[in-house]
C-alpha cells in the first residue's frame, strides 16, 4: 500500500513522497526500510532520527523529521488504526465442532462459531455471530448478545449478562462466586450464597485471567467501553465506569465504585465500600483506603494526591541525611547539658 493512500485512510497530513511503498508497521527502534513507524513518546525523539522506517506517524507540532512524515493529531491512536491496514485476526467460519457440547434449551443466533471441546448450558442466549474458540463454558442462563468472542478457556458463569461486542480473552471468568463468609462462633466460615449477578455492558473486553465475581445480592456491572487487564480482580457488588482502564493486576474489594474514563495503573488495589470519582487517575501500586474525588490524581501506600506523595518521597529519600542530622544535634545537645 502506498503512503498517500495510508495518509487518505488515516486522515493525516502527508509530508513526502505519496507513491512511497508500505508494507508493514513496526515499532521505531526495529523498523526497516519499507515500514512505518511512530512517535508519541518525546523519550523517543532521538530514536526518531536514527530509525530505518521508511516513514512515520507523528504529531503535527513535531518537529522536522529526515523521513516520509504523516502528521496527526493522536499519532498513537492513528498508528494503532494503521496496524488494523496491515493485519487482520483471523475470521472463524460459522458452524459447531462435532466436540461441543449444546444444551436442547440453548439459544444461539445465526452467525456463531462454537469451537472444540466448548459447552453451552441450558437457558442460554448467544446473539448473533459470535465465537466461542475453544475449551469454553457458558452456564446455565446466562444471556450473551451480539458479536461476542471468547477466547479458549473462558468461562461465563449462570445467569450473567453480557452486552455486544464484548471480547474475553483466555481464561477470564465473568460470574464467579464472590468472596463471602460469615464468621461461625467456634471460628469457622460459613460461606455466604452469591446470589446476584453480573452485568457487563457493550464494547467491554476482559483480558486473560481476569475475575468478575457475581453480587452477594444486586449486581456487579461493568459499564459500556470498559476495559480490564490482565489478572484484574473485580470483586462481588462492584461498579466500574464507562471507558474506564483497570490495568494489570488491579484489585478492587468488594462494593467498590469506580466513575467514568477512570485510569487504575498496575497493582492498585482497593479497599471496598469507597467511592473513586470520574476521570481519577491511581498510579502504579496505589493503596486506596478512602473515596477519591473526581479528577484527581492520587499516588501512594495510602493513596494521597500525587503532589503531596511526591514531596514525602523526596523526604523518604533524603531520610539518610535527616537521621544523621538528628544524631549530630542530639549529640550536641546532650553535650551542651554536661557542661
Amino acid at each position: 500500500m502506498n503512503l498517500g493512500e495510508i495518509a487518505r485512510r488515516l486522515g493525516c497530513n502527508l509530508e513526502g513522497d505519496a507513491a512511497l511503498e508500505i508494507r508493514g508497521v513496526a515499532p521505531i527502534e526495529e523498523a526497516e526500510p519499507g515500514e512505518l513507524t511512530f512517535l508519541s513518546n518525546p523519550r523517543y525523539q532521538k530514536a526518531a532520527r536514527t530509525t530505518r522506517a521508511s516513514a512515520i506517524i507523528l504529531a503535527k507540532d513535531a518537529g522536522p523529521v529526515s523521513i516520509a512524515a504523516l502528521r496527526s493529531d493522536n499519532p498513537y491512536l492513528d498508528f494503532a488504526r494503521a496496524l488494523e491496514l496491515f493485519y487482520q485476526p483471523p475470521r472463524y467460519a460459522p458452524g459447531i465442532h462435532p466436540t461441543a457440547v449444546l444444551a436442547p434449551t440453548a439459544r444461539i443466533e445465526p452467525g456463531a462459531h462454537i469451537g472444540p471441546h466448548c459447552f453451552v448450558d441450558a437457558d442460554v442466549e448467544i446473539g448473533k455471530h459470535a465465537v466461542l474458540h475453544s475449551f469454553v463454558c457458558i452456564y446455565r442462563a446466562a444471556r450473551i448478545g451480539h458479536d461476542f468472542f471468547a477466547h479458549s478457556h473462558c468461562v461465563v458463569r449462570e445467569s450473567s449478562r453480557i452486552g455486544n461486542r464484548v471480547t474475553l480473552q483466555n481464561g477470564a471468568i465473568v460470574g464467579t462466586d464472590g468472596f463471602g463468609f460469615a464468621k461461625r462462633a467456634d471460628g469457622s466460615w460459613h460461606k455466604i450464597v452469591q446470589a446476584g449477578g453480573v452485568i457487563i455492558e457493550d464494547d467491554v473486553e476482559i483480558q486473560a485471567h481476569a475475575c468478575v465475581d457475581r453480587a452477594t445480592v444486586g449486581e456487579t456491572r461493568i459499564r459500556r467501553g470498559a476495559k480490564l487487564d490482565n489478572l484484574v480482580q473485580v470483586g462481588h457488588g462492584c461498579k466500574v465506569g464507562e471507558d474506564t482502564l483497570l490495568c494489570g493486576q488491579v484489585g478492587l474489594a468488594g462494593s467498590t465504585v469506580v466513575g467514568n474514563k477512570a485510569i487504575l495503573a498496575g497493582q492498585v488495589g482497593a479497599a471496598g465500600h469507597l467511592e473513586i470519582g470520574d476521570g481519577v487517575t491511581l498510579t502504579a501500586q496505589s493503596g486506596v483506603h478512602n473515596d477519591v474525588p473526581p479528577g484527581s490524581l492520587w499516588s501512594g501506600y495510602p493513596a494521597i494526591p500525587n503532589k503531596e506523595w511526591l514531596k514525602c518521597v523526596a523526604a523518604f529519600n533524603r531520610l539518610p541525611e535527616l537521621q544523621n542530622s538528628v544524631r549530630e544535634l542530639r549529640a550536641s545537645l546532650e553535650a551542651l547539658q554536661k557542661k
